[in-house]
């Protein structure tokens, strides 16, 4: 009995130093907190074709906005269509929230390249 138990331990212990089986993965339906960029890549985004979407309100976004940019409202974006779902969208706000909400709107949605550049002001970082 005491053989049995000391092959069993072994074998619990031996179990347990094992790396774990690897988890499936699959490709990831959409963009991740990852795919949060800064001015520079923003900017480079854009100027590869990304659309660059204003989230805030029509008023916010008429007293100020970015050059070149959409206004969809935060409220809108799962509605808009922005054409092709592997579309690059750059996405933005007063502080960075709206922006991160549409972001996981959208990404939920089906679209693949989302990117958050978060805050207006980070446009210019």
């Amino acid at each position: 009995m005491r053989i049995l138990g000391s092959l069993v331990l072994v074998s619990l212990l031996a179990a347990c130093a094992s790396p774990p089986a690897a988890a499936p993965t699959s490709p990831p339906l959409a963009a991740t907190a990852s795919d949060r960029v800064d001015g520079p890549m923003a900017h480079k985004l854009v100027g590869d074709g990304a659309a660059l979407v204003d989230v805030r309100t029509p008023e916010e976004y008429a007293a100020k906005h970015l050059d070149g940019a959409i206004n969809v409202p935060v409220d809108d974006v799962a509605t808009h269509d922005f054409g092709s779902k592997d579309k690059s969208l750059v996405l933005y706000c007063m502080h960075g929230q709206r922006s991160s909400h549409a972001a996981d709107v959208l990404r939920s949605n089906g679209y693949t390249h989302v990117y958050l550049l978060g805050a207006m002001s980070a446009w210019g970082q």
